[in-house]
């Protein structure tokens, strides 16, 4: 019951400003619980109970209003907060035992001596391998405070004998930075994941050693970015636009507008920029976006993005849980509140005038492929009510529903099968990856010194596709020879993008991935055939 009334003296004190709190809902609230817990005939969870109702009437307002408890608060924050604490590999199980992909460089596990490839047995003489643990289990027995230490039990190929390591934990960044490198001569690539606490500090290191190899243009990839903190969103948008110029603002029913503005330091103000979205880009991706399009900063390519304007601020409760809530819509700079509809009968800025559809928001994505919007620009229709023009070349842009890029680009089902989701979802690619990495790791070390050979030389032979079909075999996975050719260009590019991130890192997985990318090529096409300047002059 405490926590009830906790929550009740929260939202009176937030209220408070803005007008009088219901005293009567309250009152019958409380009520209602107090009776519950004391006169019902069995004996019941108070704190559940309390967590349902409060689930419950956070479902009746929007679909970005949430209630986490707190183990699910702080799994939600480790990565917007930019790191964790733990021994610092990245790993994957195989067949019920932890296989190291990577250290992390310079982190606790690195220092002690724990190679790739290596395969952790046991944590503090308790077995991990072939006992069924599953990989939330292993990773509470790996992580633990900082300075704490933790013995591992160490298999690596070639050693007869076990060995042992005592590894002191640390902090283990959590980077929001995928990729930077040079794509082309004079042309650099950055790819952000999420919007984290050092996603700013991330991007400016990474386009200062950018700009040092002689870029001119830059490629910003926020495809699959599903967002993050807003000031994180704002500090990297300030990198591109010029001082005093309007980033985004925040207006709600109780909340007062509030502007943000660029403060003219960034470092990227004047290059060719191009932003690459898709259908999972949201929230902070589609602030930066937005402030990009709206002040006609760069080209935007790719699809049309999720559609998130909605603000949550967070109201932590004494128990570490938290409630999300929705306080604000956020705006474009030219007054675009891109919140796609959360109801079947929503007015065009998402705004409830009817029974919350929680499943109707949800199928949504899926609803736009079926509709062809995916594959054809010409089947988004937009009303004329929600048109408005770009600040500085009055260019049509539109809201209301995610943000439509400049130059748009169809997903590409071409290569995409039956078989293939198959291998992917039963684990065969990466099954089939560690084992040729874990065979072959000396001799491609050796053969292959630098990723830049690697890049150009290297193929995925006949011997190893046939494993992959062996494995696939075994996992029961029907062959399908029209649909294996189909997807075979693609095959054989996820596992040479794997197998370079194994031998080095993230940033040449994306390499490899990038030269298939249908959006990262279109941004090659549009800065090196010159389309750029016929959108943005």
């Amino acid at each position: 019951m405490k926590k009830l009334f906790t929550i009740i003296i929260c939202i009176c004190a937030m209220t408070a400003q803005a007008q009088k709190p219901n005293n009567e809902a309250l009152r019958k609230l409380q009520m209602a619980e107090f009776a519950i817990t004391n006169l019902y005939v069995d004996k019941v969870d108070e704190d559940k109970l309390v967590e349902e109702a409060i689930i419950k009437m956070l479902a009746q307002l929007d679909p970005h209003s949430t209630y986490n408890n707190a183990e699910e608060v702080k799994k939600m924050n480790e990565p917007l907060q930019g790191n964790f604490e733990g021994i610092g590999v990245q790993f994957q199980m195989i067949e019920d035992t932890l296989l190291v992909i990577q250290p992390v460089s310079n982190g606790p596990s690195e220092k002690v001596g724990i190679l790739a490839g290596d395969r952790i047995v046991a944590v503090n003489d308790s077995a991990i391998a072939g006992v069924k643990m599953s990989t939330e289990d292993i990773m509470s027995r790996l992580r633990g405070p900082k300075d704490s230490e933790v013995k591992l039990t160490i298999v690596r190929r070639g050693v007869e004998d076990q060995l042992y390591f005592n590894v002191k934990r640390d902090k283990i960044p959590i980077l929001s930075l995928d990729a930077s490198y040079m794509i082309q001569p004079k042309i650099g690539y950055i790819r952000i994941n999420r919007f984290g606490a050092t996603t700013a500090e991330e991007f400016a290191e990474a386009l200062k050693s950018l700009q040092k190899k002689g870029m001119k243009d830059l490629i910003l990839d926020l495809q699959g970015n599903g967002g993050g903190y807003l000031n994180a969103a704002i500090d990297l948008a300030n990198e591109f636009l010029k001082q005093k110029e309007l980033i985004v603002y925040t207006e709600g029913r109780a909340s007062r507008r509030s502007d943000f503005f660029a403060k003219g330091t960034g470092n990227f103000k004047n290059g060719r920029l191009i932003v690459l979205v898709d259908e999972y880009s949201a929230s902070a991706s589609e602030i930066v976006t937005g402030a990009i399009q709206d002040w006609d900063r760069g080209v935007i390519v790719g699809r049309r993005t999720f559609g998130k304007g909605l603000v949550q601020r967070p109201i932590d409760l004494p128990d570490g849980s938290m409630i999300r809530l929705t306080i604000a819509r956020y705006y474009t700079p030219s007054g675009r509140c891109i919140q796609k509809p959360y109801d079947s009968t929503a007015n065009l800025d998402g705004r409830l005038s009817g029974e919350n559809s929680q499943d109707k928001y949800n199928q949504e994505l899926i609803d736009r492929f079926n509709h062809g919007e995916m594959i054809h620009a010409d089947s988004i229709h937009f009303a004329d009510s929600l048109k408005v023009q770009t600040k500085r070349m009055g260019r049509t842009v539109y809201g209301g529903g995610g943000i439509m890029p400049d130059f748009f680009v169809p997903i590409d089902t071409t290569q995409y099968t039956d078989y293939h989701r198959n291998l992917v979802a039963k684990g065969v690619v990466i099954k089939a990856t560690t084992g040729y990495i874990e065979k072959h790791r000396k001799e491609l070390q050796n053969k292959y010194k630098k990723f830049e050979a690697f890049n150009e030389k290297f193929e995925i032979d006949d011997n190893f596709l046939a494993e992959i079909r062996a494995l696939a075999d075994k996992e029961k996975i029907k062959f399908d020879e029209k649909q294996y050719h189909q997807s075979l260009p693609l095959i054989k590019t996820q596992l040479k993008a794997l197998i370079a991130r194994d031998l080095w890192d993230m940033n040449e997985y994306f390499q490899v991935m990038n030269n298939t990318n249908q959006s990262v090529q279109q941004a090659l096409k549009v800065l090196n055939d010159d389309i750029y300047s016929t959108i943005i002059q």
